[in-house]
């Protein structure tokens, strides 16, 4: 019974939580909601609310047939506003690894910013900041997310350019940023990688010189390779003199003297107490 509980946990077949706010940290019913909301209480993912206003949205009419709004206006503007949000995230809170603005229009998604940073305390640590602090003249609303896959998250139908509910999707239609600002944005975390991973391989495990004998402990076969440059044949024939051996030919001299010079001084104290008497 309790590995079955366990299978369908968060799932539509769940009757108890619920299924949308375990998939996209968001619900349509809100606190209304017939199912619970289990808000974690430690995640690498933190919710903004409601931070982000497509002009294109603000400036149709209310019959949407007109927008004085270009779409290179609108990206411009959008890429200006992810380039703020996530350099302000990563220089303030920790190293992110994903950041996805929803496009949607129903009340539970608008504008909702998901930041997924790489460890759980930078991830606290932002909801505990940015709860007061203040986003074009308005409070932010932050809190940690159960979403750690976006990929069961977002609407696969509006990925294919199919899906037939459009802004009002329960799902997650995320916006694309250019090609230009992804490159810039996560380039710059991949240089950071190859220069700490350089860093590391630099550094020495034993924290000395890696000159001396220490060098050729932490080197191995290159160092030996050098060695071998200098005139050595075989780093495996350098190796410590034998011991001097106990019984040598001039220890077997020195006991047989001393045993001869014994016998001398026992026949002469024999001969000397015979002679007395």
């Amino acid at each position: 019974m309790a590995e079955y509980l366990a299978s369908i946990f968060g799932t539509e077949k769940d009757k108890v939580n619920c299924s949308f706010y375990f998939k996209i940290g968001a619900c349509r019913h809100g606190d209304r909601c017939s199912r619970l909301h289990n808000k974690p209480t430690f995640s690498q993912t933190i919710l903004i609310q409601n931070i982000y206003r497509n002009p294109q949205n603000s400036a149709q009419t209310a019959d949407a047939s007109r927008c004085a709004v270009s779409d290179v206006e609108m990206q411009e503007h959008y890429d200006e506003f992810f380039e703020e949000v996530f350099t302000e995230m990563e220089e303030k809170y920790g190293e992110v690894e994903e950041m996805n603005v929803c496009d949607n229009l129903g009340d539970h998604l608008v504008g909702n910013v998901y930041v997924k940073f790489r460890r759980e305390e930078d991830a606290e640590k932002a909801v505990m900041d940015l709860n007061n602090r203040w986003f074009n003249a308005q409070p932010i609303h932050a809190e940690l997310s159960p979403v750690t896959d976006f990929r069961e998250a977002c609407c696969r139908q509006y990925e294919m350019g199919e899906c037939t509910r459009g802004g009002f999707c329960n799902f997650m239609h995320l916006k694309p940023i250019s090609r230009e600002l992804r490159r810039e944005l996560y380039g710059r975390r991949r240089k950071r990688h190859r220069s700490r991973s350089r860093s590391r391989e630099r550094r020495s495990p034993l924290q000395g010189s890696t000159t001396g004998p220490r060098a050729a402990a932490v080197e191995g076969p290159r160092t030996f390779g050098k060695v071998l440059n200098k005139g050595r044949t075989d780093p495996t024939s350098h190796q410590l003199p034998p011991p001097p051996d106990p019984c040598s030919h001039d220890s077997y001299f020195l006991c047989f003297f001393f045993v001869f010079f014994l016998f001398l001084v026992n026949c002469w104290t024999c001969f000397s107490f015979i002679h007395f008497f």
